[in-house]
């Protein structure tokens, strides 16, 4: 089964808690702080795998969580960092965040990778907050929350060689006749409906993969038909074979096809209308005498200075001059500068450090990484740290925006998951 989209759930680990701990030693009876703080939590990584072809293992499981951090303990002790969750995915996957929709990775490469949730840090322990005034706290951060998003993959495959053409003009059966590959052959159109790779080998131990890619049809850049199930498959191919069939059979027009199809390619994408083509005229087996379709097509052709290629997929007449054109232009290929680029870097949106909304219940939200992550980390079930919340909260002015806002004693002020009621 081919599967080319799916849908996960990713959890990075939380960061270990920090550690309140005194020193307990014979003769030392003011032992000063010695917490130490909670390890790393898991980061969320995705890895390119070439023994993977797609994405069907995501069907039956979509939950990825990392594990925390371990907690600090006592004499500076720091917790055990977590282990990454490493999921593997084909070679050729494209990452999106859903909520964004931005392309956090494209693993093109076996092997690369991508941080796709990143482990919270560890809670520091009571040794880092040892002052001249407070020699001897008694409270530690917690650790940091783990990032939670929803991601959508998306896989291209990768392919030297991609045919393209209308419903049922032959490219499964040139398929089947140049590779091992077996995709389904009818008379009746869409008879793939996923691509299909295989192999060609030539002489010389030279090898290519080709690229079964189901049919489109018109307005297949806005998703008729296949639409995009198609089309993102060949943006990766570095040359494309153009399927026409000359014999006339259905009523077609191989020149009026040539030009509608290579209109849908250049609404979907720039790229993909420029990308190189080489044309196989199929079906020469039922022509008999008439070889007007031919001659038309090939006139139309020398004008726009692209290679026709006679070929039968039945018989296979005229298949091993097109593999052998095919492998020149493959090893003539130079990659688009996109496509030679390490990796795509995903950048969060930048947010103001705070922002304040008034929810449903009239209780005002405030929102920001700074503030949710100092709720998250500070326990406040321990006075000093809820008094050392509170100096924070003072020195990012947080009342003066709050008074702005609007709020009055006794109004309910929710950070993260925690519910505060304020006074001034």
């Amino acid at each position: 089964m081919f599967i080319d989209r799916a849908r996960i759930f990713v959890q990075s680990g939380k960061g270990g808690d920090g550690m309140s701990s005194f020193r307990h030693e014979k003769y030392v009876p003011k032992g000063g702080p010695n917490g130490g703080d909670g390890g790393r939590g898991g980061n969320v990584v995705l890895v390119a795998d070439r023994n993977m072809n797609t994405l069907v293992d995501f069907r039956y499981r979509r939950l990825f969580k990392a594990k925390p951090g371990g907690k600090g303990a006592g004499s500076n002790k720091y917790g055990a960092n977590a282990e990454n969750l490493i999921i593997p995915v084909p070679v050729g996957t494209v990452i999106k965040d859903e909520a964004t929709d931005t392309i956090m990775a494209d693993l093109s490469r076996d092997g690369q990778e991508a941080v796709v949730a990143a482990g919270g840090r560890g809670g520091r322990g009571n040794y880092h907050f040892r002052t001249s005034s407070n020699r001897t706290p008694i409270f530690a951060e917690k650790g940091e929350p783990g990032v939670e998003r929803w991601l959508k993959l998306e896989l291209k495959v990768l392919a030297d060689v991609g045919l393209i053409g209308y419903p049922s003009v032959g490219k499964s059966s040139i398929l089947r006749k140049v590779s091992a590959a077996q995709p389904e052959v009818a008379a009746y159109h869409f008879t793939t409906l996923n691509p299909i790779l295989g192999v060609v080998d030539l002489e010389d131990q030279r090898s290519f993969v080709m690229a079964d890619i189901p049919g489109l049809i018109d307005g297949a850049s806005e998703g008729v038909g296949l639409g995009h199930d198609f089309l993102r498959h060949i943006e990766r191919t570095k040359v494309l074979v153009h399927v026409l069939d000359v014999s006339g059979t259905e009523g077609r027009d191989p020149v009026e096809d040539f030009e509608n199809i290579n209109a849908e390619l250049a609404k979907y994408s720039e790229k993909l209308a420029k990308k190189r083509q080489i044309v196989a005229a199929n079906k020469t087996d039922l022509l008999g005498g008439d070889n007007d379709n031919l001659s038309r097509l090939q006139a139309y052709m020398d004008e726009r200075h692209m290679e026709v290629f006679p070929v039968c997929a039945v018989s296979g007449d005229g298949l091993q001059s097109l593999l052998e054109r095919l492998w020149t232009y493959i090893q003539e290929y130079e990659p688009e500068s996109e496509e030679i680029e390490e990796e795509v870097l995903y950048k969060p949106e930048i947010k103001a450090d705070f922002e304040i909304t008034r929810d449903k219940d009239g209780a005002f939200v405030i929102t920001g990484m700074r503030i949710e992550r100092l709720v998250a980390m500070t326990n406040f079930g321990n006075d000093e740290s809820v008094r050392r919340f509170q100096r924070i909260w003072r020195y990012m002015e947080l009342d003066k925006m709050l008074r702005e806002a609007g709020i009055r004693d006794g109004d309910t002020v929710r950070i993260y998951s925690t519910e505060f009621e304020y006074h001034q």
